[in-house]
Formats: C-alpha cells, structure tokens, sequence
C-alpha cells in the first residue's frame, strides 16, 4: 500500500485511535479517470471475482434466492441466509444457480396410459399450477406432449392421455445436451413454445419452456457475474457447527461457489475447527470465513486456509453487539489493519456492516476492502423476504432485522449459534428490529451505489479497485469537517 496510508494508519494506532467512515474523506488529486472507464471489478474470495464489488448481507431480512439472483445480474453477489433447514437452503441456491440455465432438468412426465382426469387429481394434489407434460410410454421414450390447449379441448376426462396429447409426430424435440441459445433459435423457428429433450434412446432428458427461454436471452448478460459455465455466481452461509456446516455444504455443492463461514466471533476454536473440516472435505469451493475485526485474527484465518475473510464486529446498523458487550473496532481502522495482516497470503477482505452512505463503500475499498456486505443499504427493497406494510402514517416499509435481534434469535437456530446463545434464561440479544422504507428495486438501489462509487474513483485517480486499495489516502476530518461533508445551512425540499 501507498507508504503514505500506511503511515497515516500507524500515527493513529500509536496513539490507540481507530477510525469509523465518519472519521475520514478520501483525498483527491490530478485525475484523468472518466467514470465510464473505471472497471470495478473484483474479489469476494480466491476464486470468486465480482464485477461489482457488493454483496448482500447473510439475514434473513435480506438474503434469499431473488435478491442473490438480481445481486448477481447487477454483477455482485448475494449469500443465502443460514435461517433455513438444509433442504430449503439447497433449494435457494439451486434456483439461482439454474436460473440462467432454463433448462427443466426433470420435467414432470405423464404416462400415454393415464387418463386425463388422472392428470389432472395429480396437478390438483401436487400444488402443480402448470399444464405441460412430456408424455412417455412405459420404457420412458417421449410419445408426445400434453398442453394446457389438450385439456381445454378435452370435452370427455376419462379419455386417456394418448387419445388427448399432441403426438410426437407433430413435436419438435432436441438432444439432451442442447444449449438456450440453440433451444431458442430451435423454438422460434418452428414457432413452437416447448421443446423436450431426449437422449439417443428416445427418454425424456429435460424440458425448454418458451417463456423461461425468453427471459434469460433477452437480458443482457455482459454485466452478470457468472461461473464458468454460464450460470449466475452462487453463495451461502453455514454456521460454526463442523457437523451442520459439512451437511449443508454437502447438500448445495453441485450448485455452490463459495460457503461463508457465519459468526459474531470468527476467531474461535469452533471457527478455525469448522475451516478446517469443510476445506478437506470440499476443496473445489471457497470458503470465506467472518467475522473478526483484528488483525492477528485475520492473519490466524488466512494462514489456517480461509479463502477470504470478512471483517466488521458490531458496526451495523441494527447490531448492538457493541453497547452490550464493549467491543469492536471502528470499521475503517479494523478494515485495513485486516487487509494488511493477510496481504502475503493473497486473498480478499469483504467490509462487513456500519455502511450508512453510497460514498462509504469507496472508503471501504480505500481503506483496503476488495468488496463490502451490505444490510441496510439494501434492505426493505423489492427482492428481500417479507412483504411490504403501509404504516398509518402512509408510509410503506419493510421488516429488517438483526440476526442477533429477539425475534431472530427466538425464530433461528442459526442466530442461536451466530450468537453463541446456549443455556438457559432470556438470551442476551445483540440486535434490534425495525421498519426500513420501502425502496423499490435493487437494480435501481444498486445502480446509485455504483455510480457513486465510480463517480468518488474518479475523483480519486483511481481507474480500477485495486489502484484505489494501493494509492487512495485519507484525511481524518472532526465533527465540524463532518458537518460541512454533508448538506448545511439550508432546507433541503428534494
């Protein structure tokens, strides 16, 4: 790093002061930086890169399927919440893993013998609110295809599904291996809205839906952050429990990039045990282990074999983990007294939490983050869990909480053992709860963040991430700095 920062970090560690993002603004220069040529491209673990360096926090307020999905369209990344059973976490990860794959790997498929009746008690029985179904014979070949048009048409529902289906005469289908773009092109040509796949025996192999097809090739993928097979980056949270985190791991890891190790105290025996366990077991996926806000904790986890590490303890805006307890260092100090510690073992730092500005992520990455975690910045928007309330003031919102909140740790067991909470007694909550604006969408929210943080770039000098990590310096600013930061001195009406 530019000796200059690191010197200004060192005065104020020899006077044992530590610095928050209202403490400081980044020093600007002679800059020929356009905001259009800024790349802000990045790390979340070893292995794991971003094309936007944010991803959204691991709560249960704010992380499941449709905001990891629209996380990574935006070319960030999203971590499934631990708050889930097993199965219902794999089933998170997995839809947005596939969620650029469009393929239906296994179609529900309707014997030619069945009546239409039948077909239709198992839709009813099933929750099934879809009407296409390859049709197979008893061996599993594909025979034709039963639509939502051969039910309407259907006056008689004893008839028997071959009497009533379209027959494979009049079907187009593809080999098991065919891409969208070849399943579109396919589709469109023949005007057809299904299109089954089958292997070289004639069995059904998957199923291409129009629509699905449609909505992922009509979005333009230049900006996703993918793997690198095409499909959308995927990630999730397991808790510090060897046993639980080796089970859930196991149970996404056909659909996981990276596991994020999930815990208010990341240098633990229960931590480094569970770091240990997991990267034996699964080598091919990174590990990003949090959360610790020194640097000989960070260094600890790096030389153990994390493949990134998160810091931030107690600065978010809804943990209260630091009036209870007493401890924590200020994020922008515990951010790069953590980045420098694990410089030599060449792996990221995420800035988790205390973020209450767009212009706080540049001084996150400034201050050594290659990416940051966001709550609140991204909470009560369309894509987070929980539905939207009207106040009686008229006011729209959302829930959000904290994992350490008394309803999350009543309702979760993986707040439980985020916390550490065992025992018997009223546990000792480190969280609150609250009503958040409703913000619309994340790609709006997403868009203004990034444009922020290129705009500050650009002031900066700084034409890509790791420019603005080495060389962007720092002034420390008071109170009457900080007030003159923001808009004073008048009534502000929009």
């Amino acid at each position: 790093m530019d000796r200059a920062k690191v010197q200004f970090f060192k005065n104020l560690s020899n006077q044992g002061l530590a610095l928050t993002y209202d403490d400081v603004r980044l020093r600007t220069g002679q800059s020929n930086v356009s905001t259009v040529d800024i790349s802000t491209q990045s790390l979340f673990s070893r292995n794991i890169s971003l094309k936007v360096p944010v991803v959204s926090a691991a709560m249960d307020t704010v992380t499941t399927s449709s905001m990891a999905i629209a996380m990574a369209k935006i070319g960030g990344l999203g971590v499934i919440h631990a708050g889930l059973s097993t199965e219902d976490q794999r089933k998170e990860v997995r839809r947005v893993k596939l969620y650029l794959n469009g393929l239906i790997e296994k179609p529900v498929t309707v014997n030619q013998s069945q009546t239409i009746a039948s077909v239709l008690e198992m839709c009813m029985l099933n929750g099934f609110d879809f009407r296409t179904f390859p049709v197979i014979n008893d061996m599993g070949k594909l025979m034709g295809l039963l639509t939502q048009n051969d039910f309407d048409f259907s006056s008689n529902l004893s008839v028997t599904v071959k009497n009533a289906m379209t027959p494979l005469s009049h079907v187009i289908s593809a080999p098991s291996g065919t891409t969208i773009k070849q399943a579109y092109d396919l589709m469109r040509k023949n005007k057809k809205k299904t299109l089954p796949l089958t292997d070289k025996n004639g069995v059904v192999g998957g199923l291409y839906i129009l629509s699905d097809v449609i909505r992922i090739t009509r979005d333009n993928p230049e900006q996703f952050n993918i793997d690198e097979h095409g499909r959308l980056r995927t990630s999730a949270a397991v808790p510090t429990d060897p046993d639980e985190a080796i089970e859930r791991v196991n149970a996404m890891q056909d659909y996981l990039d990276v596991a994020v190790i999930d815990t208010a105290q990341g240098d633990s025996q229960y931590t480094f045990e569970t770091l240990k366990r997991l990267k034996k077991a699964f080598p091919h996926i990174d590990i990003v282990v949090g959360n610790v806000s020194e640097a000989a904790s960070a260094f600890a986890l790096a030389k153990a074999g994390a493949d990134g590490i998160k810091v931030g303890q107690g600065p978010g805006s809804i943990c209260s983990t630091r009036p209870e307890t007493g401890i924590g260092c200020p994020q922008v100090t515990a951010v790069f007294e953590c980045s420098k510690a694990v410089e030599e073992f060449g792996i990221p730092v995420c800035a988790d939490g205390g973020l209450s500005h767009p212009g706080d992520i540049s001084i996150a990455i400034a201050a050594g983050a290659h990416s940051v975690m966001m709550g609140s910045m991204l909470a009560a928007t369309k894509e987070t869990p929980g539905e939207v309330v009207g106040l009686d003031d008229g006011t729209m919102v959302k829930l959000y909480r904290g994992m350490g909140s008394p309803s999350a740790l009543k309702d979760s067991a993986a707040s439980r053992k985020r916390y550490g909470v065992s025992g018997t007694g009223k546990p000792l909550a480190e969280g609150v709860e609250s009503y958040v604006p409703y913000k619309g969408s994340v790609v709006d929210v997403m868009d203004h963040y990034t444009k922020a943080l290129r705009k500050s770039m650009s002031y900066c000098g700084a034409p890509n991430i790791e420019t603005h990590r080495e060389k962007t310096g720092f002034w420390r600013i008071t109170n009457a700095g900080l007030r003159e930061s923001h808009p004073h001195d008048v009534k502000v009406i929009k």
